[in-house]
């Protein structure tokens, strides 16, 4: 499969669209998909419970809500989310985390860490 390269190994994978890209490892691909601000913490959001837009809109205030929707799209193509739409009036629809996407929020949470740990190290040096 592509994403069975090495460090340094030139990657070429065709998007969807039908563009080209290349990444350098798999790695720089991993971080194409959470690249941003928001997509992360999203995910992150979502890790907790299925959640509705308007409910993720109120978590993020600072988000608006073009760049919410396209996000949560971006998330839902590479197979992170999930949109489930409930045929009710009136309709209801959340968003939820696949089973990839709960993979990704493990090594989010592993980051998570590190960057509190590196954070207090970088602190300790300034002072």
């Amino acid at each position: 499969t592509p994403f069975e390269v090495h460090w340094g190994e030139k990657l070429q994978l065709t998007w969807q669209c039908g563009d080209k890209k290349e990444y350098v490892c798999s790695l720089d691909y991993g971080m194409e998909i959470v690249k941003g601000k928001w997509k992360s913490v999203i995910v992150c959001q979502l890790n907790k419970s299925p959640t509705r837009f308007l409910e993720l809109q109120r978590q993020f205030p600072n988000i608006s809500h073009k760049v919410l929707a396209e996000k949560l799209k971006e998330l839902e193509n590479d197979g992170i989310v999930e949109k489930e739409v409930f045929m009710e009036l009136p309709p209801r629809v959340e968003y939820k985390l696949t089973e990839v996407g709960f993979k990704l929020h493990e090594v989010l949470r592993q980051l998570e860490i590190w960057s509190k740990g590196y954070i207090q190290e970088f602190k300790k040096i300034e002072e």
